[in-house]
């Protein structure tokens, strides 16, 4: 399969796009190197014949170390979970678990424990305040802190040494005859006294291009030993490369038909590091040049975009459903709007191709948003045994392409499919989004109703504790909230103030979090109503008319931070901001006249106002003439849709 590599290059992000041929693609000319990438055509889902495979993000400040080598001091020894947590010098201690303690005169736990280490626990191992050098194999993500290990590695292009390992092992995602040829090559290494692991990304290499990397990794190992007997614990030892060069050092083979980069100080990097690794390669890195940015022009910045919806729609008319949790993803398949070719389309066919057209999309998906952790893929349910095994053979065919260790269970009689996916760092939905403020992630939140029953058993508590000559409140809550007071004639504060024998008057903005409250003033009830009506007689305020009136049709309604200014004659200015003047304020409602360009009230035929156009009393009459306002001041927030608001 042919591969391409998009990297661009910001201030603030490093992103890297993986292309993969979808069908048969011209291979490029030979010797571009530094000249004008070639045009490609844009298209929906990356270049002409290839589709957007992977993407990875890094951001400044925010980088992942997953590579990087620390002395450390272990903080604590747990016995009953055979780990220990290990102080590197971040936010969070690491966590190193029994099986990756590597320790000199002990046999690698991990291949021996039970045996050769003599059935010795952690504790016989490890103490609080030892100091040991150990690598992060997994990122700290949302509350666990980073994944550790004794084992260190130290990675190349063409191999992985390990100081501590022993042998030489190859990459199981190479064929079984590139697999045996590159045994015979690396047969008979030098490593002195450690292993290898000959890495993916070495299909064609030469003894000579392994004999040419081990002086480069031995040479960094000298060095990482030289920082760890210098470097005080916790500390960083050992820092792994950049986004750019790890991905395109462990990607980057000879089925890559080039590397494209829009950032001239990145392209001479990846140069320097070809020209030292392999030097084959160097010819394959282009620099764009393009005025059009890189990921625009071959459609990668769309697919991006599509990243965090949670529906993902497939070529027959089918969908998925991706729903993320802390425990794990659930992936619903739906066939939407296909219902087969031909009238004698059977409902089991229907169900096969939709549901084998969403095992190729659902590992997509997994590598597109680097989903890791507990999957399960909720496919729609087939009647035959054989329509069930060719979708789970599909499923695990693409998932060959993975390179991201996973796990697949037995599809169920249900339909369903567990897997397990590795998480090694955070997914590009998690570095692009946040968590919600307001529902802290549960993806719901408490409804104004039931927020404003609670809010009702508050005002009865503080209507409770007041002394005897407070008469009135006036409370702040969302305007939402105090709708559900107001509206409807106001029959719920009526009840409210009959039983406890007090006033509650409503001030808030849309601005406010949905269950906020406080109570801002108490007193008489002529002092309260002063401070809470927002408007006086005569007041000019700019408002946004929001809807025609419901009752009276030539009129319209405007409302500011849930008060509702019934505007009379304003039915043709729906959608506008005008400027009107307040002709009679209410409790929690107003009636306002349309003011001209000459700052006069516009006249209009004369009719009798009634109910709806403004509450019954407490009013503000004010004086003639009033003031100039914004729409910025605070009210309560009756029902639109009542007559009696």
């Amino acid at each position: 399969m042919r591969k391409q590599v998009l990297v661009s290059v910001d201030r603030a992000e490093t992103r890297i796009a993986l292309l993969e041929a979808t069908g048969q693609v011209a291979k490029p000319a030979a010797g571009r190197g530094r000249g004008r990438a070639a045009a490609a055509k844009p298209t929906a889902n990356g270049m002409d014949g290839y589709r957007v495979a992977e993407l990875y993000f890094e951001r400044r400040g925010n980088r992942s170390i997953v590579g990087n080598i620390y002395k450390g001091k272990v903080d604590n020894v747990l016995p009953g979970l055979e780990a220990a947590f290990v102080d590197i010098g971040l936010e969070k201690n690491g966590f190193l678990h029994v099986d990756e303690i590597v320790l000199p005169g002990v046999e690698t736990v991990r291949r021996g424990r039970g045996k050769d280490d003599g059935g010795k626990k952690i504790s016989d191992l490890l103490k609080p305040g030892q100091e040991i050098v150990v690598q992060v194999v997994k990122d700290p993500l949302k509350s666990k802190g980073a994944r550790l290990s004794m084992d260190l590695t130290v990675a190349g292009r063409y191999m992985v040494y390990t100081p501590t390992g022993e042998g030489i092992g190859v990459s199981k995602r190479l064929d079984d005859k590139e697999r045996e040829r590159l045994r015979k090559e690396a047969k008979g290494l030098d490593l002195q006294g450690g292993g290898a692991i000959v890495r993916t990304a070495a299909h064609g290499a030469t003894r000579a291009d392994f004999e040419r990397e081990l002086q480069y990794l031995f040479k960094l190992h000298e060095v990482l030993q030289s920082r760890v007997d210098s470097t005080p614990a916790p500390g960083l030892v050992f820092q792994e490369a950049d986004l750019s060069v790890r991905v395109v050092r462990d990607i980057f083979a000879a089925d890559f038909e080039r590397a494209i980069v829009d950032d001239e100080q990145q392209y001479q990097r990846l140069v320097s590091f070809f020209t030292r690794t392999a030097p084959e390669l160097v010819e394959r890195v282009e620099l764009w040049q393009e005025s059009k940015p890189l990921f625009e022009s071959t459609g990668v910045d769309e697919v991006i975009d599509g990243l965090m919806s949670k529906r993902v729609d497939l070529p027959s008319g089918g969908y998925l459903l991706i729903d993320y949790a802390e425990a794990g993803t659930v992936i619903d398949v739906n066939s939407g709007s296909y219902v087969g070719r031909g009238k004698q389309a059977r409902l089991e066919d229907v169900i096969t191709k939709t549901n084998l057209e969403a095992a190729e999309e659902v590992v997509n998906q997994l590598r597109l948003r680097d989903i890791g952790g507990i999957i399960v893929i909720d496919f729609i349910d087939m009647a035959r045994a054989r329509n069930r095994d060719a979708v789970l053979k599909t499923l695990r065919k693409s998932l060959d392409d993975d390179r991201t260790k996973t796990f697949t269970a037995e599809i169920s009689r249900l339909g369903l499919v567990e897997m397990t996916r590795q998480n090694v760092t955070e997914g590009v939905r998690e570095i692009m989004s946040r968590t919600c403020p307001t529902c802290d992630g549960e993806g719901v939140i408490r409804s104004e109703e039931t927020i404003a029953i609670d809010v009702e058993r508050k005002l009865r508590e503080v209507a409770l504790r007041a002394p005897r000559p407070v008469e009135a409140f006036l409370v702040r809550v969302h305007p939402g909230v105090s709708a559900q007071f107001t509206g409807h004639g106001a029959r719920v504060l009526h009840a409210l103030e009959a039983e406890t024998g007090k006033l509650f008057h409503f001030t808030g903005s849309e601005g406010l979090k949905l269950d906020h409250f406080d109570v801002v003033m108490e007193g008489t009830k002529d002092e309260v109503s002063e401070a809470a009506i927002p408007f006086e007689v005569g007041d000019e305020v700019l408002v946004q008319i929001v809807e025609p009136h419901m009752y009276n049709v030539d009129d319209a309604v405007a409302k500011v931070d849930g008060y509702i200014i019934s505007v009379v004659g304003g039915g043709t200015f729906v959608g506008e901001k005008r400027l009107v003047r307040i002709s009679d304020a209410g409790r929690t409602a107003a009636t306002a006249l349309l003011v001209g360009e000459d700052g006069e009230v516009i006249e209009l035929p004369e009719r009798t106002l009634t109910g709806d156009d403004v509450e019954s009393k407490p009013r503000r009459r004010g004086r003639r003439g009033g003031r100039r306002r914004s729409a910025a001041a605070n009210g309560a927030a009756p029902d639109p849709t009542s007559p009696e608001s």
